[in-house]
């Protein structure tokens, strides 16, 4: 029987490259949260997503202490990576993490114009640290 599992190095490529994310989070009496987002990751590092700590993204990171994050492609041959971990840490960004994931989504202009209407101290890098994965590539 063929295998669709993405090796290692598949699926963290995958993970690298430019996708929106979708992130979802447990939270009690109430069905998960799942919205999409930007995200930042580098094979054998974190999942970086930027947030406002005012936002119901980070108050349900906060109460779970964890969440999954799925980036697909959407037309065939259909492809994703779904992840999930505990968060690692939430400070706030520095102008260079902010600029990195602004840029890699909208480019240079853009993520800078973006950067400097949205990075106030309201900002928050959630880190989580990959534990389970879950992958699947139909062009196998």
């Amino acid at each position: 029987m063929m295998s669709f599992v993405m090796d290692e190095q598949e699926r963290t490529a995958f993970l690298a490259d430019v996708h929106i994310g979708v992130i979802a989070i447990e939270r009690a009496g109430r069905g998960p949260l799942a919205v999409p987002i930007w995200y930042g990751y580098q094979p054998g590092g974190d999942v970086q997503v930027w947030m406002d700590r005012r936002s119901h993204k980070f108050k349900a990171i906060s109460a779970a202490g964890r969440f999954s994050l799925v980036a697909q492609v959407e037309t065939f041959p259909y492809k994703y990576v779904s992840v999930e971990g505990p968060v690692v840490s939430t400070e706030p960004p520095t102008r260079e993490e902010a600029l990195a994931l602004a840029i890699r989504y909208v480019g240079e202009q853009r993520g800078t114009e973006y950067v400097d209407g949205a990075l106030d101290d309201g900002a928050v890098l959630v880190r989580m640290r990959p534990e389970h994965w879950l992958s699947n590539d139909q062009g196998k």
